[in-house]
């Protein structure tokens, strides 16, 4: 797509039916994974679909694949996955960055997905390795902020599962950002603490 959502003009290019803006440069692929529709991903692969295709903001379909919004209408866990791991089976890296600095698994750790997490993590996504603003993802998965609805009750059953799946895989509260504070140090509920410390 040569056209895309911008600043400016944003609203036509909202996709209400998966809660998505479309951007210049995005594919067909890069919709059907942020729609996480594994059969039309599956098939645009099949018919020769680049799974490293980016977008103006740097994003390739692994990125949109791993966003979401636990407890709306369109998050779809499972589906979400499957989309996931077809594309990195096809070839997609699960450690690409966008313009930003952010690899899938910071999205979808800041997204509240652990479904997205595991799978990225199953498939080679780094747990250590830090974004564009130097947080790692157990970094990211301790604070209380992030995409709106993450404090509620979808998203916090969420979060702890990412926090929990992070730490199984090497993440420790010691890790430090690139600013030097280490996870423990960005911890602000009480409940997380908790978790951190089992």
């Amino acid at each position: 797509m040569r056209r895309g959502a911008a600043r400016t003009v944003s609203v036509p290019y909202f996709l209400r039916a998966i809660g998505h803006y479309v951007y210049a440069g995005d594919t067909a692929l890069h919709i059907a994974a942020a729609g996480y529709q594994a059969d039309i991903a599956r098939d645009l692969l099949v018919r020769g679909a680049t799974p490293r295709a980016r977008n103006r903001l740097g994003a390739e379909p692994l990125h949109y694949a791993s966003v979401g919004r636990p407890g709306s209408a369109h998050w779809n866990p499972e589906a979400q996955a499957i989309v996931i791991e077809h594309l990195v089976r096809a070839g997609a890296n699960p450690n690409s960055v966008d313009k930003s600095g952010a690899a899938p698994l910071h999205r979808a750790v800041r997204t509240r997905c652990a479904a997205a997490v595991r799978a990225l993590l199953d498939r080679g996504a780094e747990p250590l390795r830090t974004n564009g603003g130097g947080s790692t993802p157990l970094h990211l998965a301790v604070w209380s902020t992030g995409r709106g609805g993450s404090g509620e009750a979808d998203a916090r059953q969420q979060q702890a599962e990412i926090i929990r799946l992070l730490l199984t895989r090497g993440a420790r509260p010691s890790d430090k950002d690139t600013r030097g504070r280490t996870v423990s140090d960005c911890v602000t509920s009480a409940w997380v603490k908790a978790l951190l410390l089992t």
